[in-house]
């Protein structure tokens, strides 16, 4: 996006280049889709899912793998357009993750990929452990908006055959997140109006740097000061046929437009000169 400044993610990615898990989301699916058909295919009794999913009294008696094993449960309906239920929509949805999560791994680096996705793992689980409920579903979100944010106007086939741009999915998707946020907090239930804004939460930090950069690139561009410095070049161009006149030689660039000027500040006044005399000039005092 607009990466301006380093920021403390990217100092920690370049001191530790070798941290991270490689295919990452490649594992995830895997594991969504394993866990899945072994439930599906099972002859009844105790589901795989049921072990592994989290539950914070049984984290508490001892159960720990759940903290990690939760992460590998499928969704449905993390989506706008993967709602439902089946192997269809758990195929579909494993296979999207893979791809967007590849995307960002590619364009991230290994390193902060995994840093984005762990951390919102981590975020998710503090919750659970607070609340007793805890959900990828949200998670998964948020690594979406993410990749909505980096390729806006990447197309995608919405079920297979509307081509769609992913910023509207993600507009669509976002307005479906405040409704679940209002719709719990009118049902009074605060755990489930609060894990979507901690899950998302994870995203925000991640982009904040871009988005204050942006918000200030934007302030410039609209200030009134530089609305005037426009307007006041584009009236002495006007006026004069010119903005940038050489002290030395008198090349303007109306005469050479590929010609570069500077301002010296060296000389005591607004001087300007061509690339060929700004440092061939006798300093104005």
């Amino acid at each position: 996006m607009y990466q301006n400044n380093v920021s403390w993610l990217d100092k920690f990615c370049a001191r530790h280049p070798k941290f991270g898990i490689p295919n990452l989301m490649l594992y995830i699916a895997v594991g969504n889709v394993a866990i899945y058909l072994i439930d599906l295919f099972s002859m009844g009794g105790l589901s795989l899912a049921s072990i592994l999913s989290f539950s914070r009294s049984a984290i508490l008696r001892g159960q720990i793998w759940r903290l990690v094993s939760f992460v590998f449960l499928s969704e449905s309906g993390d989506l706008l357009f993967f709602r439902g239920t089946g192997i269809f929509f758990v195929l579909i949805s494993a296979y999207f993750y893979w791809w967007i999560g590849s995307l960002l791994e590619r364009e991230w680096g290994t390193t902060k990929f995994t840093v984005f996705y762990l951390g919102g793992v981590v975020l998710n689980i503090l919750y659970g452990m607070l609340t007793g409920y805890a959900s990828m579903s949200y998670v998964n979100l948020s690594m979406f908006f993410a990749f909505a944010t980096l390729y806006p106007n990447m197309e995608i086939l919405l079920f297979m055959i509307l081509p769609v741009r992913v910023k509207w999915i993600a507009w669509l998707d976002g307005a479906l997140f405040v409704w679940a946020v209002l719709s719990n907090l009118i049902m009074g239930y605060w755990a489930g109006a609060l894990l979507p804004v901690v899950a998302i939460l994870n995203y925000l930090i991640f982009f904040w740097p871009d988005f204050r950069y942006l918000f200030a690139k934007t302030k410039r561009r609209t200030s009134a000061q530089t609305i005037n410095f426009k307007r006041a070049q584009k009236e002495l161009r006007e006026r004069r046929g010119y903005l940038h006149k050489c002290a030395v030689c008198g090349v303007t660039d109306q005469d050479d437009p590929g010609m570069e000027f500077r301002y010296c500040s060296k000389c005591n006044g607004y001087y300007c000169y061509c690339a060929n005399h700004i440092n061939n000039h006798t300093h104005v005092q």
